[in-house]
């Protein structure tokens, strides 16, 4: 995945562990603290930074986000059309953060499924 390396993989494998502990990927967006939380008002709908859940994963998160964000590729369009669609910038980045942990989620269970299939 782009905006990772050996580091901050090996620090969310260790943080995440067995990944079929997470129902769906919201259950996952809510333990890296990446899942917004409502903070709408009137007619403007808005989410606010979600402090909770694991930090750490939160911060490998962050970093993927503003790597993607900078550089060319998917999460730079994601980035973009967010901002198009007036959000600020930490909006924006949230929204790809949010997006961003539904990928590693989906990757992880893959991986773990295909690992499980080889060795039985």
């Amino acid at each position: 995945m782009h905006g990772i390396g050996v580091v901050l993989a090996a620090k969310l494998l260790g943080h995440i562990g067995d990944a079929t502990r997470f129902p769906t990927a919201g259950h996952f967006a809510s333990y890296t603290g990446t899942a917004p939380l409502d903070a709408s008002s009137g007619n403007r709908v808005r989410h606010r930074l979600n402090t909770g859940g694991n930090r750490q994963l939160n911060s490998v998160l962050h970093t993927m986000a503003v790597v993607q964000a900078r550089d060319p590729g998917p999460g730079r369009i994601y980035h973009q059309r967010k901002l198009s669609e007036d959000k600020t910038p930490a909006e924006a980045r949230r929204a790809l953060k949010r997006r961003l942990a539904n990928v590693v989620c989906r990757q992880i269970l893959k991986d773990q499924q295909a690992s499980m299939g080889t060795t039985t």
